[in-house]
């Protein structure tokens, strides 16, 4: 499996390739399942260009994607997009239109509310763990842990020559207890680095705008279905698949 990541928190200040409409989501979602994406991970954005978890921003947002593409759509419901997290779970619940899963980053305040919230909903879960965080612990010990979609290892050392090395602490540190798929992926530097790794391991992976501006060679991506065609390369699929 390989999910792209449409935007992110990034926005027009990261270039125009960045999506952040519903119908600019829309055609990268396209091109980027065209490209061989199976999955769709984004962050809806407010007018003004902020992740937002507003129930109509959400709704605009996937009847636009859905009306163009057949594969699982999820969401963020990271703490920056609502800091509070009664509020949070507020604003999950309000929801009209579903998301197929929503990311929970586990170290956050309320992770465990906002992952019960969208599974009261019908929403699968994908459980954030961010590597430099106590997420892994608290996952370790939470009753939600065997009821998640998917495990997102996500590793936050930015840097190419560590990057590796810290995924494969945090897969350790994740365990197999849990009896969950993983899905793992770097960022910024790190982001080829572990998604290679991903390949080796045979884990599911991402690639997208959010995860990195820039193709392996250093050179900067011109959309996301560019970044998953290049993403299946270095991951190995074509060897997988043969």
């Amino acid at each position: 499996m390989v999910q792209v990541c449409l935007n992110g928190a990034r926005g027009a200040a990261d270039g125009w390739m960045v999506p952040v409409s519903p119908g600019a989501l829309a055609d990268a979602a396209v091109e980027a399942v065209r490209a061989g994406a199976t999955d769709v991970h984004l962050h809806p954005k407010s007018p003004c260009g902020q992740d937002t978890l507003s129930p109509r921003v959400l709704a605009v947002t996937l009847e636009a994607i859905r009306a163009r593409v057949s594969v699982p759509v999820g969401v963020t419901t990271g703490a920056w997009a609502e800091p509070d997290p009664a509020a949070r779970v507020e604003r999950v619940r309000g929801w009209t239109v579903l998301p197929d899963h929503a990311s929970v980053n586990w170290h956050e305040p309320g992770a465990e509310e906002v992952a019960t919230a969208l599974l009261d909903c019908g929403v699968d879960v994908e459980a954030g763990i961010w590597s430099g965080t106590d997420g892994a612990a608290r996952f370790a010990a939470s009753p939600l842990r065997s009821k998640v979609l998917r495990v997102l290892a996500e590793v936050t050392d930015p840097d190419a020559e560590t990057a590796e090395a810290s995924a494969r602490a945090l897969v350790a540190d994740l365990g197999t207890g849990h009896g969950r798929p993983v899905l793992l992926h770097g960022e910024d530097g790190g982001a080829w680095p572990v998604l290679r790794l991903a390949g080796r391991l045979g884990l599911a992976t991402r690639i997208g705008l959010e995860d990195t501006l820039l193709l392996p060679d250093g050179e900067r991506a011109l959309s996301n279905a560019q970044l998953v065609a290049e993403g299946l390369v270095q991951y190995g699929w074509a060897q997988r698949s043969s």
